[in-house]
Formats: structure tokens, sequence, C-alpha cells
């Protein structure tokens, strides 16, 4: 892994939001891959457990940033990335600085950077999580609470961390045209999210018939295999030149 680092084996992807209400996409995922030269594609539950572990996560998490907000220089001020940030890089002291960084850099405002965190690292086994968060949220950037109900979903964190953006899990949307208890969790948190003034994003979309569901529920984002697959960053320049040459996005 340090080897792949070493030798930029380590790239990224991105997978887009759509805007339900406008039908658009509104901003892209950064998701991290290793193109290992003999093992191939090396998926990141694979190696980011390694990369935790071992301290690496704090160096990849910064070239990701940069990468990311790079390459979200090139788009649409209306255009946001999210990248995540585990829990422990929020250990790290100089994640802050690495943010404003690779904001100042890439010349691009803090709004347009979005940090999703999971429900275990909101929780905290780390003390600093929540002033790091906080931090965050002054300099402008959005936070949000990736993967939600599949951890403790406790609300008392919803309340106490500055959160702008719900995601529901996918295992949750995967089942909810079949499974009434599904169905009934995603539509409270989407009530729950609007009740609370956030944006809510349901992950996982892999077909007509869930994102109009969803459309119904009044979700107002979605990301999925069905809006898109993880793209290059070439690839999601030139979907959102073609979107704003007319053209009418693939899922409505």
């Amino acid at each position: 892994l340090e080897k792949a680092i070493e030798d930029d084996q380590l790239f990224l992807v991105y997978q887009p939001f759509l805007n339900l209400l406008e039908n658009r996409v509104t901003g892209f995922e950064a998701l991290l891959r290793w193109r290992h030269p003999e093992r191939g594609l090396v998926p990141p539950d694979e190696f980011i457990g390694i990369a935790e572990e071992s301290g690496l996560i704090h160096s990849i998490g910064e070239r990701v940033l940069r990468s990311a907000c790079a390459m979200l220089s090139q788009w649409p001020n209306d255009i946001r990335v999210a990248v995540n940030i585990s829990a422990v890089q929020f250990q790290n002291v100089t994640l802050l600085s690495h943010v404003t960084k690779a904001l100042t850099d890439a010349g691009v405002s803090p709004g347009r950077l979005e940090i999703e965190m999971t429900e275990s690292t909101s929780i905290a086994k780390y003390v600093s999580t929540e002033s790091v968060v906080k931090a965050l949220a002054e300099l402008g950037v959005t936070i949000s609470l990736d993967d939600f109900g599949t951890g403790f979903s406790s609300l008392t964190y919803l309340r106490k961390l500055p959160f702008e953006r719900v995601k529901i899990d996918q295992s949750f949307v995967r089942e909810m045209l079949m499974n009434s208890d599904c169905e009934a969790i995603v539509k409270s948190v989407i009530g729950l999210a609007r009740d609370m003034g956030m944006d809510v994003v349901a992950e996982g979309v892999e077909s007509r018939d869930q994102l109009d569901f969803l459309i119904q529920a009044k979700c107002k984002e979605a990301q999925g295999y069905f809006i898109g697959r993880p793209m290059t960053g070439d690839q999601a320049t030139a979907l959102l030149a073609g979107a704003r040459g007319g053209k009418v996005w693939a899922a409505a």
C-alpha cells in the first residue's frame, strides 16, 4: 500500500448525485480505487482498514482532498464534491489545515466541499471529532452523515453535530419496495431530515421504480447505478457539459 501511494496507483472515480426536484446533477462523491499492477483493481474494503491501522490513511486522505478539490475547480460553481473522512483521520490535528489548503490551492469555495462521515465516526470513540467537525462547519464546509441507519442511529448526534445532509443507507433503499419495514424507515428518515432542515440523499438506487418511490416520498437527492456508475473525472466533466447542453437526464 505504501508503494502504491509512491507509484500513484491510487486514483479517484466520481459517482453523481441527482436532484430529484430539478432532475439535474448537483455533484459527485469522490471514491478511492487502487489499480494494482498484478492484482488489478483492489476494492476499498480490502485496503482502507489497513490504511487506517498503519497510519497511511492520513497521507492518502490528504491526496484525496487535494485531487477532489482540483477536479472540482474544473466544474461549474453550483456543483459540489463529497469526500469520505474516516474516524482515524479525525484524530489528525492537521485535518483542518489539509482541508483549507486543498480548497485554497484549487481556488474553490468551502461550501462546494462536502465531508461525509459515518455514524461510527460521529459516535466517537475519538473525543476530538466534535470539535473538528464544528471547525470544518465554521469554515463553510458541508458536513453529511453517511450510511444513516446502519450504526447506532443516535438522534442525539443529529442534534449535536452540524450536519446539513443525511444519506440513507443503500440496504434500506434496496429493500424498500419489498419490505414494509424498510419502506417505513426510508420515509421516516426523509421526513425527519426535512423537519430538521437537512437535505437527504438516498443511496443505492438501481431501478426506475425505486426512483419513482423516492420522488413521491419527496426525497431531495438520489445516488446509485441507475443514475450513474462511478466514472473518471473526464467522464464527469463530459456529463456536466452534456447536461448543460440541453440533454435530458437518462433517468428522467
